[in-house]
């Protein structure tokens, strides 16, 4: 294999990579919905929590995610997935599937979308 072959299997490795989106952190026991969460928002998270992976569209939700379990971002002077140092960690986000974050609740509060001030190392 030659230089320009290599190169070009790598990127396209990389770009399915990220077109395919998928979570890589699971969820946990300890997060619960809000009782006035929808059926549809709770049949997803309910699939999530069984195992079933989030694939396509889907939500990029803070403060969930146990120590080193998170997707993603986890503040300054860490990299990206499995380095949040504390749980519930409020800049570190881990994908839920799409609608579900509004409505999940954690033993420190509830998710957020963006990055919450709580937990942070």
């Amino acid at each position: 294999m030659n230089y320009k072959t290599s190169l070009t299997s790598a990127l396209l490795a990389g770009a399915a990579l990220a077109v395919s989106n998928q979570g890589l952190a699971k969820p946990n026991d300890s997060l619960t919905l809000a009782s006035s969460a929808p059926q549809q928002v709770r049949t997803a998270f309910d699939a999530w929590q069984a195992g079933d992976r989030v694939r396509g569209r889907n939500d990029k939700c803070y403060g969930i995610a146990l120590a080193g379990e998170n997707d993603c971002k986890a503040g300054a002077g860490t990299s990206c997935e499995g380095t949040s140092t504390v749980d519930f960690q409020g800049n570190a986000w881990t994908y839920t599937p799409r609608g579900t974050c509004e409505h999940i609740e954690t033993p420190e509060g509830a998710a957020s979308l963006s990055a919450l001030d709580r937990n942070n190392p």
